[in-house]
């Protein structure tokens, strides 16, 4: 984790360097993977859930109506993706794969499995559930103190 703006790595505390490789870990994930919206990530949504509605993926994503809806429209033109209005209710669009949106879907999937097993092949299936036991106790800790402060103070400001 040493680069040029921390030269005085070794004498950071323990939690600062947790964090600073946490900091590069997720700059790598982002950077090597699809991002929050991108046409693969939709496409593998989908085919994991054979229909979803847009507004239930906008929340999924947790991006912009506008942004989704763009990368939606660019789905619909290339034949990927059919977009039908809810019987339920008009004004909500119902999200389904075509064939070719599934074969796109499944080799982005298959791409993204394998980055996955890449990212991790240093690591053997003991590591792994270690590493997995211990962040699953951090992300459980971390969306108690840090997501429910962060809903109560939208809902408190709104």
């Amino acid at each position: 984790m040493k680069d040029e703006i921390c030269k005085d790595y070794d004498n950071l505390s323990i939690d600062t360097k947790i964090i600073k490789n946490f900091r590069g870990i997720s700059h790598t994930i982002m950077h090597n993977s699809e991002g929050k919206g991108s046409q693969s990530r939709i496409l593998i949504i989908l085919l994991e859930n054979k229909e979803v509605s847009q507004r239930a993926l906008t929340k999924h994503l947790g991006i912009q109506p506008g942004s989704v809806s763009e990368v939606l429209k660019k789905l619909e033109d290339n034949g990927l993706i059919n977009r039908l209005a809810s019987e339920d209710d008009r004004r909500t669009s119902i999200l389904s794969l075509t064939a070719e949106g599934e074969e796109a879907a499944k080799k982005a999937l298959s791409h993204k499995d394998q980055l996955y097993n890449e990212m991790l092949e240093i690591l053997d299936e003991k590591d792994k559930q270690e590493l997995l036991t211990l962040l699953e106790k951090l992300n459980d800790d971390w969306d108690h103190k840090y997501h429910h402060k962060h809903k109560h103070k939208k809902k408190k400001g709104e």
